[in-house]
């Protein structure tokens, strides 16, 4: 288990940024790949495994693995936007709609009162002339690894990401006590579970 921190690339090498596996060099364990990904400025669970087969079925679309983050966003997350993207919209550049989520607000601010808050990176990119511009924090899960889905369907719905941290993977849940950075062996996997209909789909896909 694995607190990624703001700043790294979900990768075995990238000649630009640091990547999490450089966190796990001292293990001497050229087989550990992460399971799934988080973008560079996505921060929290991440798990790091040698176990192929495990790894697939966690990260395979047939599972439907729920995954959940907590976000803070520039923009008025209503009702109607939170419905609309509950119920599962049409990205730009995608064929077919994400599946429905769930979304939970809870807090608001504003831009000047966030602003100390977000990663020193995000500070600087931001316009910040406009200090009353709302912000809002929420709870979002999803059962999808679209390329930067998340931010994706906040700017979906005139919303912009400015923090993002993964807090659970199924039964998974983050160790509070793990600082960015930081990683713990864990005690046990989750049993993995499949409806019959998706492990048809499932072993179809496997031949």
């Amino acid at each position: 288990m694995f607190n990624k921190p703001f700043g790294c690339v979900t990768a075995r090498r990238d000649q630009r940024f640091p990547t999490v596996m450089e966190y796990f060099k001292e293990l001497n364990n050229d087989r550990l790949s992460p399971v799934g990904r988080l973008d560079r400025e996505t921060e929290g669970l991440l798990i790091i495994t040698d176990d192929g087969k495990w790894n697939q079925q966690m990260t395979h679309p047939a599972y439907q693995k729920k995954k959940t983050y907590e976000f803070t966003v520039l923009g008025d997350l209503d009702q109607k936007k939170r419905k609309t993207l509950q119920n599962g919209i049409l990205l730009n550049g995608s064929d077919t709609p994400t599946l429905p989520c769930q979304i939970t607000v809870t807090g608001a601010s504003v831009l000047s009162e966030t602003l100390p808050t977000l990663h020193p990176e995000v500070q600087k990119a931001i316009f910040r002339n406009r200090p009353c511009h709302p912000v809002t924090m929420g709870r979002i899960t999803i059962t999808e690894g679209r390329k930067r889905q998340i931010r994706r369907m906040m700017k979906a719905v005139h919303c912009c990401v400015v923090a993002l941290k993964r807090i659970s993977i199924d039964g998974i849940i983050l160790d509070e006590h793990l600082k960015p950075g930081e990683w713990r062996e864990m005690s046990a996997f989750p049993t993995l579970f499949l409806s019959k209909n998706h492990a048809a789909e499932y072993n179809q896909s496997c031949h």
